[in-house]
């Protein structure tokens, strides 16, 4: 298993597209002196966080999540199950499913994370450097088919690029 700042410098450095590089920054912690070590995780933006979750979180917002018709919590916003916009927005998650989304991102394609169930790994995938101007021209065209979550990150690398 890979440590943090192992992580975050391959996200940073490695993987991160060149006009973005100084201006996202990833943050994971967990805290030692709380059970089973639960943290927080965000994405930063000129040190302004685009997205943040934390364990305490899925707590104090789970009122606001979607809910069937016996006012149970869909399954699908539980964050260790399926990762997606809505559980983003809502900060429904913590440095795990950062780490978890790490290691899907960095063993598959690039093509599987653009469409992977799990957002936080399409988030990566688009800063990343390996998607060109040219395919983020061709996404733009059906980037309303995505998530809020998914559009604001695209719309930061598409303005870092020069395409927007």
């Amino acid at each position: 298993m890979k440590t943090w700042s192992k992580i975050r410098y391959k996200l940073e450095n490695e993987y991160l597209a060149e006009s973005l590089r100084g201006h996202i920054l990833y943050f994971a912690t967990s805290y030692n002196k709380c059970p089973d070590h639960y943290g927080r995780a965000s994405i930063l933006l000129d040190g302004k966080e685009i997205i943040e979750g934390s364990y305490w979180e899925r707590g104090s917002k789970a009122p606001l999540l979607p809910k069937d018709e016996n006012h149970r919590l869909r399954t699908s916003y539980y964050p260790f199950l399926i990762m997606d916009d809505v559980a983003l927005q809502f900060g429904q998650f913590d440095q795990s499913c950062f780490y978890k989304a790490f290691y899907e991102f960095d063993n598959q394609s690039i093509e599987k994370s653009l469409s992977s169930e799990n957002a936080i790994v399409r988030v990566f995938a688009v800063l990343d450097r390996r998607i060109g101007k040219r395919r983020l021209r061709a996404m733009k065209d059906t980037i309303h088919n995505e998530g809020e979550v998914f559009r604001t990150f695209f719309k930061i690398r598409a303005t870092a690029e020069g395409i927007i």
